[in-house]
């Protein structure tokens, strides 16, 4: 492995004057924590890990140190980790996290002798504590996550820090390029990078990153639950009528969405089944059944009174029994459940592309057998949105009052929707692999011996409970 560049004087007085803001900025970070914690609680727990303070006794030395900061990056974390544990059985892993959706997705990877915390802020004191107190052998950021202070110790401390299914688009490119003086010396200080696509290694190398290969996106190698797609299906079926899911969606989108769809009926309305009867004016009466799966958890109630605002009748997933309660607009109000909202949509619009926030990933719709509808900003996930625009398994529209025409008519034709369907499951089987081959190349970075062997009797870390 060679040498990494040294940062010159004014890059190392640029990392002295970040780490003295951020210590500064330590007491507007704790009331954001707290505020953020009243409506989710988890982000209340072990809060002094997020400023490099652990209880407990320190683990063993040796782990491989996986950093997937939310709820994404762990499910492609979770590949990576399942790869890692086949080609290095006996392997501990020190798994970490900035949100509490991701901490809670990650408990479930945990198993005896390894250890789960939040990664703290990046503050010189916190960073070094954490790499004191933990000391693994390998450090893997997933995606994005590459932070100043972080690299440095990581660096001074000799732990290889390798960037995994790494991504960088355009627009991230241009806002590193202005904070150059940080930026440049955190990328060129990683050990190495595994890009997700050959324009995400060319952005990376523009920074200075030491681009090792093109491996792809982990996270075709995902499965999704076969149990909660089975029922979604089965709920699918039962409903009578297609569904078509607003996935993933961020703020504004929803009320995009329910104005197009009163304009949409308006204008589009079918004849009313007879078991509603003629005079019916909500979208019971229509053959489409909608729903929305916010984003962001602590958004729920607040998207279902956006519906009930807009004169729509709703129902959430909290209160589903045995299956979905009639209603204008279902809204799925639960964790961990995408590939049963996968399962019960014919097809999805995808969030976070209907306004310029880049848009979510729509490879687990494609894992699912679901089509999808884009809007014009996919660039967080760009090649994975063309190449299912190439394989037929996703279109694109311009808003989402021609999302919602785009949906309608895609689900009102049942041999374009079964064809759509198999081309997605065909997109989705054609880019596997990338799990094994990203542990292999991690392999290479790992110190002979490092992060084996759990010794017998040893717990998870207290760290991790």
């Amino acid at each position: 492995m060679s040498a990494s560049p040294q940062p010159g004087a004014l890059q190392r007085l640029a990392l002295a004057l970040y780490g003295l803001l951020m210590w500064l900025l330590q007491p507007l970070m704790a009331r954001k924590l707290r505020r953020r914690g009243a409506s989710e609680p988890g982000y209340l727990q072990h809060t002094g890990e997020r400023f490099g303070r652990y209880e407990g006794a320190a683990p063993a030395p040796g782990s491989i140190w996986v950093h997937a900061v939310s709820l994404g990056e762990t499910r492609a974390a979770a590949v990576l980790i399942a790869a890692l544990r086949e080609t290095r059985p006996g392997c501990r892993i020190l798994l970490t996290h900035g949100t509490a959706t991701g901490r809670a997705e990650g408990v479930a990877l945990l198993r005896e002798g390894d250890a789960q915390a939040w990664l703290p802020w990046d503050m010189p004191q916190a960073v070094e504590a954490f790499l004191q107190h933990f000391r693994p052998a390998l450090g893997v950021l997933m995606e994005t996550e590459v932070w100043p202070a972080l690299v440095a110790a990581c660096r001074a401390h000799g732990v290889p820090l390798v960037l995994a299914n790494a991504r960088l688009s355009a627009k991230s490119l241009g806002e590193a390029q202005r904070l150059g003086l940080l930026a440049r010396p955190a990328f060129a200080g990683l050990s190495a990078v595994l890009a997700q696509t050959e324009a995400d290694a060319q952005r990376l190398r523009r920074l200075g990153a030491p681009v090792q290969a093109v491996l792809g996106n982990l996270k075709f190698d995902a499965t999704p639950d076969a149990a909660l797609l089975a029922r979604g299906r089965a709920w699918r079926a039962a409903a009578g009528r297609p569904v078509v899911m607003l996935a993933s969606s961020r703020e504004g989108e929803e009320a995009a969405l329910l104005v197009a769809l009163g304009d949409f009926y308006k204008q589009n309305r079918p004849p009313a089944p007879a078991s509603i009867g003629s005079s019916a004016t909500n979208l019971i009466a229509n053959d489409v059944q909608w729903m929305i799966v916010p984003r962001h958890p602590q958004r729920f109630a607040e998207v279902a009174e956006l519906v009930a605002q807009a004169g729509f009748s709703v129902s959430v997933r909290s209160q589903w029994a045995e299956v979905p309660a009639a209603a204008d607009v279902w809204v799925g109000d639960s964790l961990g459940e995408m590939a049963l909202y996968y399962g019960l949509a014919d097809a999805a619009l995808l969030g976070g592309s209907f306004e310029p926030l880049g848009g979510q990933n729509l490879i687990e719709a494609a894992a699912c057998g679901c089509p999808v509808v884009m809007g014009p900003h996919t660039f967080n996930f760009s090649e994975a949105a063309e190449l299912a625009l190439d394989g037929g398994a996703a279109m694109r529209v311009q808003g989402l009052d021609a999302g919602v025409e785009a949906a309608v008519s895609l689900v009102r034709d049942d041999a374009a929707l079964q064809a759509m369907r198999a081309r997605a499951l065909d997109f989705s089987h054609a880019h596997r692999g990338a799990a094994l081959r990203t542990a292999q190349a991690l392999a290479k970075h790992l110190a002979n011996g490092a992060a084996d062997s759990v010794d017998a009797g040893s717990t998870v870390s207290p760290a991790g409970r």
